[in-house]
């Protein structure tokens, strides 16, 4: 099998984009207007993508994965139209972590040990498509605090798994289409978007959309660069790293218009704790979420990638973005060569893919979010859709501390009955050890109407503390969503900074 495949093109739409100097082969939709007329161009983006995919792959053979048939079914997309249509979709590339990666990595080394011992050529087995594994998940902080602590946990890590180091270097050398991303690089999705992610791949001097599968839910940040993709398991991702389609219904597309801007004081995280109480509410488990309309150029990359990241929360395949003026802002901030830049522009004006805010495609439902409505807000304490405004995150709190803490537990309180009048709640007695009581650090001190807790606790170095219910502690952030955008990893550094100088 040749990859790309060479496409049995029965609709004729293979043909020749020049970009500069650049000459690419490209399968053109608009030629689709002469076959199957014009209900194509009103397709959302996301089945755009798709439908061009399908023109790629097609296969004249006898039991071929893509048929003629499987791209009319895509170009006549009827919107109302429950999921029915069975179709194979061929991901551009693939990308793991490592504790799904590694083991991907030794089915393919022990597939080469057993073509050797059937008397084969080793060197037959390969990754079809571009397959890239990123170390992150394997890192652990064990040295925090210092200025030196990146370096000293990343050296720790080597020597930990230094044979895990040695075979992905022997892997990365003897697997043709495989790339292996060293830890302390960052989390598996901000090198996707910032280094890995094409938008518009080129290989075998062809030009198409890029697209990928990834072995962790969170593959739908690079959702936010206009690249369609999602999370799969691990066998899944193997086969399609050989080469093998991903088999889907054509789903239902769900358009999510955009309108104003985020206010000043509102971040990324509120935008998305938004979108996701709106979605989940709505309903959106197995479809594709698709965000469009004038709002889309007021919201940065960062900020796409952070909304694409919670696809998984929200429960939809995908949250994707489309190509604008705004993608090729970041692709060039983050270091793609002018060529690239001018391809993908290029690119995504031949093929309808570029955005529109003037256009409104077809979709099976439609909804609206105001991005000037959104407020600071919290996640609830167990789901990320129980959105609590910051406005009233003391009043949630205190009513969300019943299910966790029962008044019996509470010292304080316990006191206070015995007190008149209850706003002269008693101290909690404690010591750090020298006689001399416990610097009590929570916003539940002295507080009445909640279940209290004190604990102590006695660090390796300084003076002991006594923490309770509401107090905050934070280690470090690992969550992805938070580190797709540098603008809240600077607003938690900064609050933690303020938080530890009072």
């Amino acid at each position: 099998m040749t990859y790309p495949a060479a496409s049995a093109d029965s609709f004729g739409t293979r043909g020749t984009l020049s970009v500069g100097t650049a000459r690419y082969e490209v399968f053109r939709l608009a030629e689709l207007d002469r076959r199957l007329g014009s209900q194509w161009r009103a397709l959302p983006y996301s089945l755009k993508v798709l439908l061009e995919n399908l023109l790629r792959w097609e296969s004249g053979a006898v039991g071929a994965h893509v048929t003629a048939e499987h791209i009319e079914a895509v170009a006549g997309w009827d919107a109302q139209a429950q999921p029915a249509t069975e179709i194979q979709f061929t991901p551009a590339r693939v990308i793991m972590q490592d504790f799904t990666g590694v083991p991907c990595l030794v089915d393919l080394a022990t597939m080469r040990e057993a073509v050797t011992a059937l008397g084969g050529d080793p060197q037959a087995v390969n990754p079809l498509a571009p397959a890239e594994l990123v170390i992150d998940h394997s890192v652990i902080a064990d040295v925090f605090g210092r200025p030196d602590a990146f370096q000293r946990n990343v050296d720790l890590e080597y020597q930990r798994n230094w044979e895990r180091y040695q075979f992905l270097r022997w892997g990365q050398g003897a697997f043709r289409e495989l790339k292996v991303v060293p830890p302390g690089t960052g989390i598996v999705h901000q090198v996707n978007i910032e280094h890995l992610a094409r938008t518009v791949m080129i290989r075998n001097g062809q030009a198409y959309p890029d697209t990928v599968v990834g072995t962790d839910s969170h593959t739908t940040m690079v959702n936010g660069l206009g690249v369609l993709g999602w999370g799969v398991g691990g066998i899944e991702a193997e086969a399609a790293m050989l080469g093998q389609p991903v088999s889907m219904l054509i789903p239902r597309v769900i358009g999510c218009k955009l309108t104003g801007s985020i206010p000043p004081g509102a971040t990324a995280t509120d935008v998305v704790l938004t979108l996701t109480e709106m979605l989940r509410r709505y309903g959106v488990v197995g479809k594709f979420v698709e965000f469009y309309g004038a709002g889309v150029a007021a919201v940065p990359l960062a900020n796409r990638a952070t909304i694409g990241n919670m696809s998984p929360e929200f429960g939809s395949t995908c949250a994707i973005f489309p190509i604008d003026e705004e993608t090729i802002r970041y692709l060039a901030l983050t270091g793609r060569p002018a060529e690239q830049l001018a391809l993908v522009e290029a690119y995504a004006k031949e093929q309808g893919l570029w955005h529109d805010p003037h256009r409104e495609a077809t979709y099976s439902e439609y909804l609206e979010l105001d991005l000037s409505t959104v407020v600071p807000s919290i996640a609830g304490p167990k789901r990320p859709q129980d959105r609590i405004s910051l406005s009233g995150a003391k009043a949630a709190f205190r009513r969300a501390l019943v299910g966790y803490a029962s008044a019996s537990d509470s010292t304080v309180d316990q006191a206070g009955v015995q007190s008149f009048p209850a706003s002269d709640a008693p101290a909690v007695s404690g010591g750090n050890g020298a006689g001399a009581p416990y610097e009590t650090i929570s916003p539940a001190a002295g507080a009445l109407g909640r279940a209290n807790s004190p604990t102590p606790v006695r660090p390796a170095e300084g003076a002991g503390y006594e923490i309770d219910h509401g107090a905050v502690v934070i280690a470090s952030i690992t969550s992805c969503t938070n580190t797709s955008n540098p603008s809240v990893m600077i607003g938690a550094a900064l609050l933690a900074r303020n938080a530890v100088e009072r």
